[in-house]
């Protein structure tokens, strides 16, 4: 028993080094000048710098990305939330064949592809004046995003007691005042897993942005930097400082609702 405890101690360890290797590599090149790069590009650096990340902050106008990034990811989740949660408290408590269909249509829109209804997306963006603006940005991602949201969200509140609302409701609470008041804030762990998993979605999304954004001067991190990794292509401390900036916000985001992740779906995958 301790052979085979050690032995997957072992496996643990090497999968725990080869996630890990590309961060090292990440970190590691964004630290070094050019010549430490051709020199030993995966050392550990004997002299870091930082001066590639102020180059990369003004170089490519890492700035205005970064706050386009943000406008169109927070908007885009709450706008998810409030719309996913409460749809899915809709489809969790109501017993019928229509509540039952519109769920399947959800699904539906979990399991075909977006990327299928890209020409006819843009074509209604485009009629829609929504071109090249952040409000174009969140409302492709919200309606792309809202069937995972729904799945997730109507999962969990399977999974609560109908007492808490009904309660509400004899008291005198409208169904929308017991779901704001009461079973909202009983939603914490899977708004947790709803705001991290969709975050770095739309975060990290860079076809959508390169279609709609590019040339608009409202670009996001990643198409910023497939830019700027072609006007500094040799330059690869440059590069990697950028990524590193680029990334840095969703990490923050990712460690500080991590535990709220697995506590989501354990719970809401009950119902």
């Amino acid at each position: 028993m301790k052979a085979r405890t050690f032995l997957l101690e072992i496996v643990m360890i090497a999968v725990a080094v080869a996630f890990l290797f590309p961060v090292y590599a990440l970190v590691t090149l964004s630290l070094k000048s050019p010549d430490q790069i051709a020199e030993s590009p995966l050392a550990v650096p004997s002299s870091p710098t930082l001066d590639n990340f102020a180059s990369a902050w003004s170089s490519a106008a890492l700035g205005p990305s970064l706050i386009n990034s943000t406008v169109i990811t927070v908007v885009s989740l709450v706008a998810l939330i409030a719309l996913g949660s409460f749809a899915a408290y809709f489809l969790a408590r109501v017993r019928s064949r229509l509540g039952y269909g519109l769920y399947i249509l959800f699904l539906l829109g979990i399991v075909l592809p977006f990327q299928l209804g890209m020409i006819p997306l843009y074509r209604l963006i485009t009629d829609l004046g929504l071109i090249g603006t952040h409000l174009g940005m969140i409302v492709f991602y919200t309606g792309v995003q809202l069937p995972f949201t729904v799945f997730l969200y109507t999962g969990f509140i399977r999974a609560l007691p109908r007492e808490y609302a009904s309660a509400a409701q004899i008291d005198g609470a409208s169904h929308l005042t017991a779901f704001t008041k009461v079973v909202f804030p009983l939603l914490r762990p899977i708004t947790g897993t709803v705001l991290i998993l969709n975050a770095v979605f739309i975060w990290n999304d860079f076809f959508t942005p390169l279609l709609y954004l590019g040339g608009s001067g409202f670009e996001t991190v990643p198409v910023s930097i497939f830019s700027f990794v072609g006007q500094y292509v040799s330059d690869y401390g440059l590069v990697f400082a950028g990524l590193v900036l680029a990334a840095l916000p969703i990490v923050v985001v990712f460690l500080l609702l991590q535990r709220y992740v697995i506590k989501g779906f354990s719970s809401g995958l009950k119902g």
